[in-house]
């Protein structure tokens, strides 16, 4: 089944050119299944059934993983034995018809607008860090990129002059807007700090650059922004993915058309983006509450 799953990771990669964190997601799912039918005594997937993926799934809830969690796996699983049997491997699929788990849509939180101006300002923009870190801070919120695709970004990706990102994000190629003040930190960045970073690799192509000279990760931005939140007093637990959010909650707010932020979000689908209106009716909700006369009549 080890062997299996190498062939179905190779597959996706050089057939379906998915993303490497995307990569890793299907085989970490994978693996533990694979452990887990290996713990029940099926040793080749053409012993497994419905009945070993529907044991799996209640291990997962029983452990208190979250829906989505169940959801993604029951995709991983599905998509393993689809590839399995299209390469006749096997002859049927046993998570045909099975239902996968229904995600329940939560509102996204957001940052306020004045929250969203005191991380922005935090950074220290005299040290080449700072620097840096204020300029990828503008950038995503500026843009509303995944983290991934932010710290994927190398130097020709950006285009100050026009004033837009060339990124790629989940196999697809998409050009965002920049805006004025993001494209000056970059500007700054790049000429005044990003070669004090860059030490000995000045073949360097990632556009930000990590205290070793070479490329920042998702990690290491992690990290930073949860610093820089802190310091700014911000009481949420906030992400890199939260700037995704606000990006897209505040460009609602202010008139901007559903069609436009989905494509600038990079969503297939629209209703993926329809979720950040919701944000929108539960703040004029509170403004009701508190300003109407009558709002509080039962």
């Amino acid at each position: 089944m080890k062997n299996d799953l190498k062939s179905f990771i190779r597959f996706l990669s050089e057939e379906r050119g998915l993303a490497q964190n995307t990569l890793d997601s299907y085989e970490r799912d994978l693996q533990q299944y694979i452990h887990f039918l290996e713990q029940s005594d099926v040793h080749s997937l053409k012993d497994s059934g419905k009945v070993s993926i529907s044991s799996y799934l209640l291990k997962l809830k029983q452990m208190g993983r979250a829906t989505a969690t169940l959801s993604r796996n029951m995709v991983s699983i599905r998509s393993f034995y689809q590839y399995m049997v299209k390469e006749r491997m096997l002859e049927n699929d046993p998570s045909m018809h099975m239902e996968t788990p229904k995600l329940e849509k939560r509102v996204p939180k957001v940052l306020s607008v004045s929250e969203m101006e005191r991380l922005l300002e935090s950074p220290p923009t005299s040290t080449p860090n700072g620097m840096r870190d204020k300029a990828m801070l503008e950038v995503l919120y500026a843009t509303g990129i995944r983290v991934s695709e932010l710290v994927s970004l190398d130097v020709d990706s950006v285009d100050l002059t026009v004033g837009f990102i060339r990124c790629v994000g989940k196999a697809k190629e998409r050009i965002v807007p920049l805006g004025s003040i993001a494209s000056q930190y970059v500007a700054e960045y790049i000429e005044k700090m990003r070669p004090k970073l860059l030490k000995k690799s000045k073949d360097e192509e990632a556009l930000f650059i990590n205290h070793l000279g070479t490329r920042m990760t998702r990690q290491g931005f992690w990290k930073i922004i949860k610093r820089y939140a802190v310091e700014s007093d911000i009481q949420m637990e906030i992400t890199p993915h939260t700037l995704r959010h606000s990006f897209a909650a505040h460009l609602l707010e202010n008139g901007a058309d559903l069609r436009s932020v989905q494509e600038m979000l990079g969503h297939a689908d629209i209703s993926t983006t329809q979720i950040y209106t919701q944000v929108g009716r539960g703040k004029m909700k509170d403004v009701y509450n508190r300003t109407h006369p009558r709002a509080g009549i039962k």
